[in-house]
């Protein structure tokens, strides 16, 4: 794999080609009611979040979710493992996109102990059935792995202790994705024997290079739905008519946030 980082205004000129068409592709799914799952799984720090961003960036929210499930309640840990997933997959005309999902009993789950033997080995057997439902019903379901190297990672981890604003994603289970990489990297070939199927493959994005790893998953996400592009409706803004009867009240009777942005002004 190539280690020359994607120079920054290429990135930023692919980029935007490939966001517009993505509102084109939210166009088509709301017109059509089609459904749409997108799985992002992966290492800690392997860029999943930032592709996700990116691909909600401009994205009408009402029918375009992400889904990042915290830890199960205890009223969760007593469904069928599956249900608090399932509650949230899209409905016509609407995309889903899962930061982590269901794998997480292959994943984390598995390396760390959160789950029984018998728990894994079930999951296992009712996850490609699951997966094969769906789809005969008619959703979209695509799953990507973010692939990052252990040098990488490792460098990102610190560059998150630097980082006031990213701190908080380093958490506990995140380090001992370190020390465990080899219990991971065993666990992650075994979910891909057992789940990667023919109605729902796993396509693996290499993402040592953020920028390049973006614009392959979202190039790959259009290229995997067969959407068309629709105009949207034409829109005319109207010509503002005079006020009539109308007085706005003084500034005076109303609280305003102080000017923050004016004493930095003043500085420069």
């Amino acid at each position: 794999m190539s280690r020359t980082r994607l120079p920054k205004a290429v990135y930023e000129s692919e980029l935007e080609r490939l966001q517009v068409e993505l509102v084109a592709l939210q166009r088509w799914i709301v017109s059509s009611g089609a459904r749409v799952v997108v799985i992002f799984e992966g290492r800690d720090a392997a860029g999943k979040g930032g592709a996700i961003k990116r691909i909600v960036q401009y994205l009408n929210p009402r029918t375009a979710r992400v889904v990042a499930l915290p830890q199960p309640s205890e009223r969760e840990k007593g469904q069928w493992y599956f249900q608090r997933y399932l509650e949230r997959l899209p409905a016509a005309g609407e995309i889903v996109l899962m930061d982590r999902s269901w794998y997480n009993r292959a994943g984390v789950e598995r390396v760390m102990g959160y789950c029984t033997d018998e728990q894994y080995e079930l999951f296992l057997r009712q996850v490609t059935v699951v997966e094969r439902m769906l789809v005969d019903d008619g959703i979209i379901l695509i799953k990507y792995w973010f692939s990052v190297s252990d040098k990488e990672q490792q460098r990102r981890f610190k560059a998150r202790l630097r980082d006031p604003m990213r701190r908080w994603k380093l958490s506990d289970t995140d380090l001992q994705s370190i020390t465990r990489w080899e219990d991971y990297s065993r666990a992650k070939d075994a979910m891909f024997d057992a789940t990667d199927s023919e109605h729902a493959p796993w396509w693996t994005i290499e993402s040592d290079d953020k920028r390049a790893a973006r614009l392959n998953v979202i190039s790959h996400l259009l290229s995997q739905i067969a959407y068309e592009t629709e105009e949207p409706e034409p829109v005319r803004i109207p010509k503002r008519p005079p006020a009539e009867g109308y007085t706005r009240p003084p500034q005076e009777s109303q609280r305003f946030v102080p000017d923050h942005a004016k004493t930095l002004r003043k500085a420069g």
